[in-house]
């Protein structure tokens, strides 16, 4: 079945301003609320805890969407209930008053990422139900996908275009992406919500939820996927964590990082219809491999380049840019093809339970990045100042050589992928046959 564009843009709608609002809790948040007074060393472990929170929330409630049965379908109550929680904790998050605390801080941590999951979940869980088709599956994940890229974009650049995204200035770019999120946030949801059809499912969870658990985890095809998508998550996060500190001190370009941050992000954006053609004619997996190995290939010449060399570093940032939008689109719609051998084989949807799992690799893949700048540093590296030759050459083969052994890993893992078209369209006639 062919997802229709009034349906598809809708749907997509929210995932702009939820992109909107990850990015200032990881780039401006910290450096605010050490503003404010919060030792940076609480600042970090309330961010840690979050991110174990984070791990108690996502399966619930992935779980219990799964359960939940209403006139209005199984995620968009989710969706709806998560909204105004979002709301609330974004603005008290973002906008803290003069003299607030590490519990203040961790508080409204916890509701705005319990609000957030019970809107991402639900929301990339029904874009895998909005359609059994293996190529339809390609396209709904780039629509989201592709929103979600223009709101990284946003919510970098915006800041900057309202005179308020240099260092210091952290409370103002927080206070005005807030702002916007209150508008942009319950409007795009809200059309979501209206105008995007929920489809009924044939099969329901009846499973207790260990017994769940046990029977996701037995799926090869899912350990496979989700292994090489953290694996690819790491390779990805590596760079991204160590690019203002490679620019600044090996390329001693840091004022015009931004630029290169954004062609890096237009690229990925501009990328996503030639992934989508690309899916659609030789297969997902085949075209993700295609696309990491693209990456690989760009990133081997980055330690022949040195100071001055930006020209020859913004070509490296279009190209590998592109990749982006293969690596945010290509696993999360291989992930919906998982979901049917599973529902295949047990006759139970657990969509939301497995893009719950989807959601916890993202942030572990995330964590284990961050911990680059902490290796660095063991070798010297200083971000301050750069540190000792030995920390720099650290960094050069963190940021750029790393990645590639990760992602030669990635496409190991890959090379005997199960389900292409064919075998998904067999799935989808053994589930059908169930009902």
């Amino acid at each position: 079945m062919r997802v229709a564009l009034r349906h598809l843009m809708p749907y997509a709608l929210p995932a702009l301003p939820l992109a909107i609002l990850v990015l200032p809790v990881y780039v401006f948040l910290p450096s605010a609320y050490a503003q404010a007074g919060i030792p940076l060393a609480s600042i970090g472990i309330v961010l840690l805890l979050s991110r174990l929170w984070d791990g108690v929330t996502d399966p619930l409630v992935g779980a219990l969407s799964d359960r939940t049965v209403t006139r209005f379908g199984r995620r968009k109550p989710w969706i709806a209930a998560g909204l105004p929680l979002t709301l609330l904790s974004l603005w008290f998050l973002m906008v803290p008053d003069d003299g607030v605390g590490p519990a203040y801080l961790l508080g409204w941590s916890f509701a705005l990422f319990l609000g957030w999951t019970m809107m991402i979940v639900p929301l990339t869980a029904w874009g895998a139900e909005l359609s059994g088709d293996y190529h339809q599956r390609t396209r709904i994940a780039g629509f989201r996908e592709g929103a979600a890229i223009v709101g990284t974009v946003l919510a970098l650049t915006l800041p900057f275009a309202m005179g308020v995204g240099a260092a210091g200035q952290e409370r103002d770019a927080l206070r005005l992406l807030a702002l916007v999120l209150l508008v942009i946030l319950p409007l795009f949801t809200v059309i979501a919500l209206v105008s995007v059809p929920e489809y009924p499912q044939p099969a329901k969870s009846r499973l207790k939820f260990r017994r769940g658990m046990k029977v996701i985890f037995a799926n090869g095809a899912f350990r496979k996927l989700i292994a090489a998508y953290v694996i690819n998550g790491v390779a990805n996060g590596l760079p991204a964590q160590l690019f203002l500190f490679f620019v600044q001190h090996l390329l001693m370009e840091g004022e015009r990082a931004g630029l290169l941050l954004l062609s890096y992000f237009a690229s990925g954006l501009l990328a996503v219809p030639l992934w989508l053609w690309l899916s659609g004619k030789y297969g997902k997996h085949v075209v993700w491999r295609w696309a990491m190995f693209w990456n690989i290939g760009w990133f081997l010449a980055v330690p022949l380049l040195g100071p001055g060399d930006f020209t020859a570093f913004l070509v490296i940032c279009v190209m590998t840019g592109m990749s982006l939008g293969a690596d945010l689109i290509l696993p999360s719609a291989m992930q919906a093809d998982v979901v049917d051998m599973d529902t295949a084989r047990t006759g139970r949807a657990r969509t939301g339970l497995y893009f719950a799992f989807w959601g916890l690799a993202t942030k572990l893949a995330t964590a284990l990045a961050a911990l680059g700048l902490t290796v660095a540093g063991l070798f010297g590296f200083d971000p301050a100042t750069g540190g000792t030759e030995m920390g720099q050459t650290a960094l050069l083969w963190l940021y750029a050589l790393v990645p590639v052994v990760f992602k030669l890993s990635a496409i190991a893992l890959l090379w005997h992928w199960p389900i292409d078209a064919d075998m998904q369209a067999s799935l989808r006639a053994r589930i059908a046959a169930r009902t």
